[in-house]
C-alpha cells in the first residue's frame, strides 16, 4: 500500500517539476528580452516552481502519514478484537472442558455404584 502511494506521488511530483521546467523555459525563450532578463526570469522561476515543488512534497508526506496513521489504529482495534474474541472463546472451551469432566465423573461414579448389583444379580 504505502509502496503504490510513494510511486504515485513520485510520479506527480517528476511530472509536476518536468511540465512547470519546459513550461517556464518556452515562455522565456519565446519572449523577447535580454539575455540578462531571461536568466533573471529563469532564476525567479525556478525559485517559485522550487517552493511549489516543496509545498506538493509535503502535502503528500503530510497525506501519507494521515494513511499510516489510520491503518496503525485500524490494526490495533484488529488486534482488541481479536484478543477478546480469543479470550471469550477459551472460556468457552475451558467450561465445556469442565463440564465434560464433571459428566464423565459421574458417569464413573453411576457405573461404579451399579457394577455391585449388577455383580449380585448375575451371581443370582
Amino acid at each position: 500500500m504505502g509502496n503504490d502511494s510513494g510511486g504515485e506521488v513520485g510520479a506527480f511530483f517528476a511530472g509536476f517539476l518536468v511540465g512547470g521546467l519546459v513550461g517556464a523555459a518556452a515562455a522565456l525563450l519565446l519572449a523577447p528580452q535580454s539575455g540578462e532578463e531571461t536568466r533573471e526570469q529563469i532564476r525567479l522561476r525556478g525559485v517559485e516552481l522550487r517552493g511549489k515543488a516543496e509545498d506538493t512534497l509535503a502535502d503528500a508526506r503530510a497525506k501519507a502519514e494521515a494513511v499510516a496513521a489510520d491503518v496503525k489504529r485500524r490494526a490495533e482495534e484488529l488486534q482488541i478484537q481479536s484478543k477478546v474474541i480469543l479470550e471469550e472463546g477459551q472460556k468457552q472451551i475451558a467450561e465445556a472442558v469442565e463440564e465434560t469432566k464433571k459428566a464423565a465423573a459421574a458417569a464413573v461414579s453411576k457405573k461404579e455404584e451399579e457394577a455391585p448389583k449388577a455383580k449380585a444379580k448375575a451371581k443370582a
